[in-house]
């Protein structure tokens, strides 16, 4: 794809997600486009976000589950960049007019006390390199109107991340099997998800060393200090303004957000 076309697509994702705005998907008017062409669309409009001021601080994996992965014909997962403008703190309120169509999911979280550099990373070097893991709210927003969307258009549109949070506790990994790990998710008061570890690749462990060897492969690194969101636990669950969610990971902590 002609780096004009990957540059105007960018722009348009950029405009939708400043405007809170959603466009046609991408794959309506450029059948021909890839995953490959996708992630240049991806890093062209993250340029544009770090441009604009925004700093990079962590990776997102998405499509973890076989379910997602069956609904976009892929089989593996994707990835997406965080940046310092989507960290909402634990039991603030999210501004949902700045969203567009949010949906939260809860997740476990990494974060790092080493880089790590694939390929070739294994679960025990995930584990070595982890200071802690969180419970965490990712509230994924789709920029592509009523999440009509390919894999290609998610990846173009950083993976469908909009924001996050994260809980206030933090837990060595090598004391949980994080396999087993189960999750309960409330919307005001009412069980609304339940899930555990095993739900993303197996095991969270496994989803972030598949991604420190598929962006090893591209020359980019996990580094210490970033955050990790390793996928779902459960299926994602519509949010609207007024709602107060509330997640917990046994034996990690809980974490709890509302939108206004």
């Amino acid at each position: 794809m002609k780096n004009a076309v990957i540059e105007n697509l960018a722009e348009r994702l950029y405009q939708a997600l400043c405007q809170s705005k959603p466009i046609e998907p991408l794959t309506d008017s450029e059948a021909g486009l890839s995953v490959e062409d996708a992630y240049a669309i991806q890093r062209a409009l993250i340029h544009r976000r770090v441009s604009a001021g925004e700093k990079i601080i962590g990776k997102k994996i998405g499509v973890t589950s076989d379910p997602v992965m069956e609904m976009l014909k892929v089989n593996q997962p994707d990835f997406g960049m965080l940046t310092d403008h989507m960290v909402i703190n634990q039991g603030s309120a999210v501004d949902i007019a700045k969203l567009i169509q949010p949906k939260a999911e809860g997740e476990l979280a990494f974060v790092l006390k080493r880089d790590l550099q694939g390929p070739g990373v294994t679960t025990a070097d995930v584990l070595r390199a982890t200071d802690g893991v969180m419970a965490c709210f990712e509230i994924v927003d789709s920029r592509i109107c009523d999440w009509r969307i390919k894999i290609q258009d998610t990846v173009a549109d950083n993976a469908s991340c909009g924001l996050f949070v994260l809980g206030d506790q933090m837990v060595r990994p090598n004391e949980l099997d994080l396999r087993l790990l189960g999750m309960v998710m409330e919307k005001n008061g009412r069980v609304v998800g339940t899930g555990a570890g095993a739900a993303t690749m197996g095991s969270p462990v496994t989803a972030v060393a598949w991604l420190a060897n598929t962006l090893g492969r591209l020359g980019i690194s996990l580094q210490a200090g970033e955050v990790i969101l390793s996928g779902a636990l459960s299926a994602m669950v519509p949010v609207a303004r007024g709602d107060q969610l509330r997640m917990a990971i046994q034996g990690v902590g809980d974490c709890s957000v509302r939108f206004e």
